[in-house]
């Protein structure tokens, strides 16, 4: 494990922990011990955030030809500058290259929005073309330097390095990522992210032929890493493997052992928590009404 990008993980919030007893109320309406943004690793969370917007408005404005060129200025400048996004760029960079020989790579390729911040500079540094993939399956093809980008239907017969920022269920991989090479008449014979949630995504990718490569795997060992570092402690430990051993389960023990946590996200200020909690009552998602 790198200890370098282990720090940069907590110092970036790209991987949060919750404070003890006070787990974090997700979409779904379910609780857990932790949130993973990688796309802080771009940095910070205002500059992940700067980015995202400036993604969204290229969608919105700009010619699927052109948006490519323009992320590759805005990352680049980035990776020039900021000492975080480098380190996070080259260790992937080095990590892909010790264990994929790299002669054997046509493309890389990246899936909107949140693999673009990676995907695009480790094809620079691989000098490798760029595919990037859009949520509608089209697919825009650009040169490593991205001074050339052009809309393409068919790429025959190429060997593919997915780059992605993060691994759930590898659900965009099966949705769309895997569908959208498949339909240039190519194959995705690698994966690499920079953390794997160890939800059952590289199952998936192996089913679908395709080697899985993680810079950091959410696990036992990154947890103790986290408490030897002092951003946890022991009682933060016990819940997060509690969690990862059975989420379900053992956030269920959680409110049950602490009804006035659901009672007091119910009466919450924060809209979003007292919606969240509403819809796990909903739902009785886990089981306790």
């Amino acid at each position: 494990m790198n200890n370098e990008l282990v720090s940069l993980l907590f110092k970036t919030n790209a991987f949060k922990i919750c404070e003890e007893n006070k787990p974090f109320w997700y979409t779904s309406g379910k609780i857990g011990p932790y949130f993973v943004n990688t796309q802080f690793l771009y940095g910070s969370e205002e500059a992940a955030s700067d980015l995202l917007n400036f993604i969204d408005k290229e969608l919105a404005e700009s010619e699927k030809t052109d948006i490519p060129g323009h992320l590759f200025e805005k990352v680049y400048e980035q990776y020039e500058n900021n000492e975080i996004y480098k380190a996070v760029i080259d260790t992937l960079k080095d990590y892909i290259t010790t264990h994929i020989d790299v002669n054997y790579i046509n493309y890389v390729s990246g899936g909107e929005r949140r693999d673009w911040y990676f995907s695009i500079m480790l094809a620079y540094l691989l000098g490798k073309p760029h595919i990037t993939i859009f949520k509608d399956l089209t697919t825009v093809v650009s040169t490593c330097d991205f001074e050339e980008s052009t809309e393409v239907t068919k790429l025959e017969g190429q060997r593919v390095l997915h780059i992605a920022d993060l691994l759930n269920q590898a659900s965009s991989f099966e949705r769309a990522w895997i569908p959208a090479i498949r339909n240039l008449g190519s194959d995705i014979f690698w994966s690499a992210v920079i953390v794997d949630r160890m939800q059952g995504g590289d199952d998936l990718l192996k089913e679908n032929r395709i080697e899985s490569l993680s810079l950091i795997k959410v696990d036992t060992a990154l947890f103790e890493k986290a408490l030897e570092l002092g951003i946890i402690n022991e009682n933060q430990l016990g819940m997060l493997k509690r969690f990862t051993a059975d989420p379900d389960g053992s956030m269920k023990e959680f409110l049950l052992a602490h009804p006035s946590f659901l009672q007091d996200s119910l009466n919450s200020d924060n809209e979003r928590t007292a919606k969240r909690a509403k819809l796990c009552i909903a739902n009785n998602i886990y089981g306790i009404n």
